[in-house]
């Protein structure tokens, strides 16, 4: 089953921490956001593998924008 990763506000995404077919458990970081200074990691609730990062370093996101695509 595959989890998708939402922003849950608008910023930037000041780094992509993780690529297209890393491993990850729950609970790692998958990108950091920046919204007013302040380094928000967005996180994987499941383990598994990334199937696809919808994002790059300097974009902004909007409240729901997909991030990332996890299979479990």
């Amino acid at each position: 089953m595959a989890e998708e990763v939402r922003a849950e506000m608008v910023a930037n995404v000041w780094k992509v921490v993780v690529g297209v077919g890393d491993s990850v458990a729950a609970g790692d970081a998958l990108v950091i956001l920046d919204s007013m200074k302040m380094e928000i990691p967005v996180i994987s609730e499941e383990g598994g593998v990334v199937a696809s990062i919808a994002v790059n370093e300097g974009d902004v996101v909007q409240d729901g924008d997909l991030i990332a695509v996890v299979d479990s």
